[in-house]
């Protein structure tokens, strides 16, 4: 876990353009994001739109 003396050097790539924090070249404009389960239960399926999804998310 991150104990605030990391370094923040590594890209947060995101194509989900209704974002506010979505930048040029599918970038995230945010230093750190906060990933969380889908609402309601997991469906198991393997593919990550059903597992998890960005609670650091903010629609323009």
């Amino acid at each position: 876990m991150n104990n605030g003396s990391a370094k923040h050097d590594q890209i947060i790539g995101c194509s989900v353009s209704e974002c506010r924090h979505h930048g040029h070249d599918n970038c995230c404009e945010l230093h750190r994001i906060e990933v969380r389960p889908c609402r309601g239960e997991c469906t198991g399926s393997g593919k990550p739109e059903d597992e998890s999804c960005c609670g650091s998310f903010v629609q323009r």
